[in-house]
């Protein structure tokens, strides 16, 4: 069989691709579903008219639909809940942040491949438990994608139809006035979707492959388990480390300009509602709250999912802390002739057999012995170079060198949610 041959019928997971060019896909294999929603979505641009296809769409309804909505449809005869004051916050808002979405998208499937991007051509590496908890978390994201979209599009629909079916727009362009704003309605409403799916699309393909390093180092703490030798074990997290470092690299200009144009679309949403004589409720205000939320929910989804790998990822460091001094101690006990407790099936001793922590425990980072094995294979010393090496080599998601963990979160989650809740409380009456 001829090398093109064996290409196009090797297994999806079987076989690494080169490290400069695309990853080979196959029409029916597990990114069916994504090629699919893509195409759907027209974002796939894997040739020329798809790629022309795919920015007409984005021209169309991230910036000509909106301008025209905002310049042409604005109803400045309106009674006072039928006025948008605030749509021009809006439309930036939105389409800003669904812009820096399309283009690092388009960037990442045109120069990576969709199976490159999604690190699947790595899979073969990994073990069944990996593999298998990836494949679900895959199929999982187009539903999780639905959850975030559908109730921010049921709302502005209700917003939306409301506007126009008490009378909000008298504008025949069409020569009837019930044709022109039915029109008008429906390509507001595509384009309020198109852009908050391409947001939340490049926030979960992100959470997505966060979701496969927490898999893999789950399945890296189990080495601290076995007998296992050093060399084997700062082999596999350097090559964790590699990969996160490989994920930050991608998406460090996304996460600090998604951070900069959603804090500043709350600040700016701030000052034009506090400013003299302006009027904030539910009928003037409503689409802004919902694009405040709309941003600050993808932009914590971002920085959950950077956060929580980095808390696993330094977790291990205690892990292996944990590892050596059990380690140590099982050594210490069998030279001087004692019998060492013996841990029960779940690594604890016997008094605490009736504690359960719950989830309150994280399953790195916990208060469980762990049991020994066969630690006289490795010298004391080779266990303190790898827990030295772990101090000082902090693995984690960065931006611009700048590590993005749980003390990061709280401060950018204070300040956004204080927003966010401002801004609701002046429409809506939460506070």
């Amino acid at each position: 069989m001829s090398e093109n041959n064996a290409n196009t019928t090797d297994p999806l997971l079987g076989r690494k691709s080169s490290k400069f060019t695309r990853s080979v896909s196959h029409a029916y294999d597990e990114l069916q579903s994504f090629r699919s929603y893509l195409r759907w979505m027209c974002v796939d641009q894997s040739n020329i008219w798809v790629t022309c296809l795919s920015w007409f769409m984005f021209i169309l309804f991230a910036v000509v639909v909106p301008a025209i909505s905002h310049f042409v449809l604005a109803c400045s005869t309106c009674d006072s809940k039928h006025k948008r004051p605030y749509d021009s916050v809006v439309q930036l808002s939105l389409s800003s942040v669904a812009t820096l979405s399309f283009v690092c998208l388009s960037k990442f499937i045109r120069k990576y491949g969709l199976r490159r991007f999604l690190f699947l051509d790595k899979l073969c590496d990994e073990s069944e438990t990996v593999r298998k908890g990836y494949t679900d978390q895959l199929n999982w994201s187009l539903k999780l994608l639905s959850i975030f979209v559908l109730p921010c599009f049921v709302a502005e629909s209700a917003y939306k139809i409301w506007w126009y079916a008490s009378g909000a727009s008298q504008i025949p362009f069409l020569g009837n006035v019930i044709l022109s704003d039915t029109v008008a309605c429906i390509m507001e409403l595509c384009s309020w979707l198109y852009r908050t799916t391409i947001i939340f699309l490049v926030c979960v393909l992100f959470h997505l492959i966060c979701h496969l390093q927490i898999l893999r180092l789950q399945d890296f703490a189990q080495v601290f388990q076995v007998d296992s030798d050093v060399e084997s074990v700062l082999s596999e997290h350097l090559r964790i480390k590699r990969h996160l470092r490989i994920i930050s690299h991608r998406y460090r200009a996304f996460v600090l300009w998604a951070l900069i144009l959603a804090t500043g679309s709350q600040f700016a949403s701030l000052l034009i509602t506090t400013k003299s004589g302006a009027v904030v409720d539910v009928y003037r205000a409503g689409e802004l709250a919902l694009c405040s939320i709309t941003l600050v929910t993808g932009l914590l989804i971002i920085l959950r999912s950077a956060t929580k790998i980095t808390h696993k990822a330094q977790s291990v460091t205690s892990l292996a802390a944990k590892w050596h001094i059990c380690a140590t101690l099982d050594t210490f006990d069998s030279t001087e002739g004692e019998t060492p407790r013996t841990p029960t099936a779940n690594g604890i001793t016997d008094d605490e057999e009736g504690d359960d922590a719950g989830d309150e425990e994280d399953e790195l980072d916990n208060s469980k012995l762990i049991p020994a094995y066969a630690y006289s294979t490795i010298s004391f010393q080779k266990r303190q170079a790898l827990v030295n090496y772990f101090e000082n080599n902090r693995a984690g998601i960065t931006v611009y060198g700048f590590t993005l963990d749980r003390s990061t979160l709280h401060s950018i989650f204070g300040v956004e949610l204080a927003l966010v809740l401002w801004l609701l409380g002046k429409t809506v009456g939460i506070s």
